[in-house]
């Protein structure tokens, strides 16, 4: 990755590091390389719900406007349904205002290309290069050429009819509690479940701005463990601040991971012949317990480094069409270019119709062996991965697991975090190991 794009489009805090100035260059760069070929010039953008978003709408859409290209709004819309909208209304590019997870103070803007993926990185460093260049080479059109804004009013309604067409199921005589984490997902979420007959009981979709991913959503469910308890619901889900993930509670209150999802669902689609190459593109976090799962029914994985667009790469050049993370970014790459929580939610609702089974019991097809993930604060995460006393301390540490668990410490894409995850079987000794590595980090800050 580059100096301005990491592994989820450009982040920092908002007005500080990803400033409106910042924003406004991205729009004139990404405008006019993406609408560059094929005369097309317009271009979708959407966002979050956080308050940081106007400001950053409001730059991006001067800078694409000030290279000819009209602008397609859409409002808050979950960063998924920006990837369908962008295909959909046959725009030249797509781009998300969005931190997805991150606290309030966060920001983000990512680009989607014509077919609805996102950029490849050497699409991402011609944007970089033009932004911190001198913009000298780029066009500025007068009069009638200059770019306009649209609305697009019906653009929850596209993306409800889209999510409909993914599923073929009626969840009437289901109860569902749904965590909209004050996000983008707080409309559509709630509203399709409605549509297609359960009970819905939706909790944080009042989004003011500042409340996005405030102690709800996916990085923080225990409210939606007791309330599926309390509301005697039979399952309940939690997304994202962006949508793009989510992770499930069964009637008992217990967490089901992105890992569970996937067995759940990748077992069935085999069942149905509907799981292509046989195969689930996982990352490296995923647990040992999803690996076991899929072998005894005799489906293949294959692990690429942690991050979706690893994972849609590797779904790319091997033809399969599923695959993951244990955060719940999952990608059903037969309805959508990228993870989308919302579909993911509707595919796993979908299982336990047509099996007839709870969601406790799907997910009990996976033995999940214990996993600790601790996040170490860093000033230099280069350093850090760098550090010999650091690798030696975790092969040292590796070979106390004796091959009856693994190690994984890696710098955050987004934040600035050193993450340690510890995998085996005695919890105690993964503590240990856990607080020992920590603390090693830190000491190195």
């Amino acid at each position: 990755m580059g100096l301005l794009f990491g592994t989820d489009g450009v982040r920092g805090i908002a007005n500080r590091e990803l400033t409106p100035e910042l924003a406004f260059k991205l729009g004139r760069a990404g405008a006019y390389i993406l609408c560059n070929e094929g005369g097309n010039n317009k271009i979708v953008i959407g966002k979050d719900t956080r308050i940081s978003g106007d400001m950053l709408e409001a730059a991006l859409v001067a800078g694409i406007c000030s290279v000819g290209v009209n602008v397609l709004k859409v409002g808050v819309m979950p960063t998924p349904a920006i990837a369908f909208l962008t295909r959909s209304l046959g725009a030249a590019a797509g781009v998300v205002i969005s931190a997805s997870h991150n606290p309030v103070e966060d920001n983000g803007i990512k680009f989607f290309g014509a077919s609805g993926f996102k950029l490849p990185d050497v699409v991402e460093s011609d944007i970089e290069e033009m932004v911190l260049g001198s913009f000298q080479d780029i066009p500025v059109p007068v009069g009638i050429n200059v770019g306009r804004t649209y609305e697009v009013k019906d653009a929850v309604e596209r993306y409800i009819s889209f999510l409909k067409e993914t599923v073929d199921v009626d969840l009437t005589g289901l109860k569902i509690v749904v965590d909209c984490a004050n996000g983008a997902a707080y409309k559509v979420a709630p509203r399709i479940l409605m549509d297609l007959g359960a009970e819905v009981v939706p909790i944080f979709n009042y989004p003011d701005g500042v409340n996005i991913n405030k102690g709800c959503g996916s990085t923080h469910p225990e409210f939606l463990q007791r309330t599926v308890v309390e509301e005697g619901a039979d399952l309940g889900f939690a997304h994202d601040g962006d949508a793009d993930r989510v992770l499930a509670v069964d009637h008992e209150g217990n967490l089901i991971d992105g890992d569970q999802i996937m067995v759940a669902c990748a077992k069935f689609m085999k069942e149905s012949s509907k799981l292509t190459q046989n195969t689930v593109v996982v990352t490296v976090m995923s647990n040992l317990g999803l690996h076991l799962a899929l072998q005894d029914a005799d489906i293949k994985t294959v692990q690429t480094k942690v991050g979706d667009r690893y994972v849609l790469e590797e779904l790319l050049r091997t033809g399969a069409r599923f695959g993951g993370e244990q955060s719940g970014h999952i990608i059903f790459l037969d309805y959508n270019t990228t993870g989308d929580g919302i579909v993911t939610a509707l595919q796993l609702l979908q299982v336990m119709k047509k099996t007839g089974r709870s969601l406790k019991d799907l997910a009990g097809q996976m033995d999940r062996l214990p996993q600790i993930l601790e996040n170490a604060r860093v000033t230099d995460k280069i350093k850090i991965m760098n550090s010999p006393e650091i690798k030696k301390a975790i092969q040292k540490h590796e070979a106390e697991l004796a091959g009856q668990g693994r190690i994984l410490v890696r710098p955050s894409g987004t934040e600035p975090l050193v993450r340690v995850m510890v995998e085996g079987r005695d919890i105690n000794k993964l503590r240990d190991i856990t607080t020992q590595l920590i603390k090693l980090i830190e000491e190195h800050n």
